[in-house]
């Protein structure tokens, strides 16, 4: 008798940002820009770093593959997002979720972890310079970022691991405009304190272990930089780290803000509008902080807009 309470869903029906329908059509206008800035400055960084040779270095080693992430979770997410906007259902099949789900969750960790590996990278480069070349060889750099999507398999594997042994009642009606694991959870016949434990035990892991490791290093950083006696000295070596620190304060703020925090105090309804952060705005700023803080960046971009223009 109990298996009469559970539904076989096939599909998802995503609840979107909002049900005004006066409000559709500007928030469509308003996260196509968002994601056509994504894309095109994110593209752009990458192309301009793998052009220009003097930026062979691990700082914009880690930056190339920071927007290649950035570009990818923002692709999962925003199109399907914009349809929502323009259509009377938004409908998503369940393999379609369970895929959407899994890039996100992969993204999102990769990108927690990087993040952590660029403040590392920011801690040999300001508190041991002399030996910077050695310690962040290219062979370091690569193990580096194989931990980084490592990280990234082992979350959305652990979240997937969660959600696909549990029975999806006969609502289908995702109450957010993608498919995450609180919303999905919601509609669950069957999910337990446990599915939650592991959801806070993967997410922790997600972001305190990165932000432990960003903390530290940026304890060694301010203590070099204190001990730095010239005042263009220590301006230099916090105007290195400036884009970084503003960066990760968007991400991990956000993120924390949204999956650190009980259900009964922040509902999936504002949890909804605060994701945005993390899911469409910080992609698109993170491209323009690092072109506007950074002088090679713009030096770069300059000589070849130059050699484009006079070729």
């Amino acid at each position: 008798m109990a298996a009469d309470n559970f539904s076989s869903v096939t599909e998802f029906i995503l609840a979107g940002l909002t049900d005004q329908p006066g409000l559709q059509m500007p928030l469509f206008s308003l996260f196509l820009g968002f994601y056509v800035l994504t894309v095109v400055g994110n593209l752009g960084l990458i192309t301009l770093i793998g052009l220009n040779s003097h930026l062979h270095i691990p700082m914009y080693f880690f930056l190339f593959n920071l927007s290649i992430i950035d570009f990818s979770y923002s692709t999962t997410l925003t199109p399907k997002m914009l349809v929502g906007f323009v259509s009377k259902k938004n409908i998503i099949s369940y393999a379609g979720c369970m895929t959407q789900f899994f890039f996100f969750c992969f993204f999102v960790f990769s990108e927690s972890y990087i993040l952590s590996a660029m403040a590392y990278d920011r801690y040999v480069a300001i508190c041991k310079p002399l030996l910077y070349t050695v310690t962040m060889s290219p062979q370091v750099c690569l193990l580096l970022l194989l931990g980084v999507y490592g990280m990234g398999v082992f979350g959305a594997v652990a979240h997937m691991g969660n959600i696909m042994f549990i029975n999806f009642c006969a609502d289908n009606l995702v109450n957010h405009y993608m498919c995450d694991i609180l919303p999905l959870l919601e509609l669950s016949c069957n999910s337990s304190y446990l599915n939650l434990l592991v959801v806070f035990i993967v997410v922790t892991i997600g972001i305190g272990v990165p932000i432990v490791t960003i903390f530290i290093s940026y304890g060694f950083i301010l203590s070099s930089i204190l001990h730095i006696s010239s005042t263009k000295g220590r301006s230099k070596a916090f105007s290195t780290c400036s884009s970084h620190i503003i960066v990760v304060s968007l991400f991990f703020g956000s993120g924390a803000f949204m999956y650190l925090k009980p259900p009964s105090i922040l509902p999936l309804d504002q949890g909804k509008v605060s994701s945005i952060f993390y899911t469409a705005v910080v992609p698109m700023l993170n491209p323009l902080i690092y072109s506007l803080r950074n002088k090679d960046v713009k030096v770069s971009l300059k000589k070849s807009l130059s050699r484009k223009i006079f070729s």
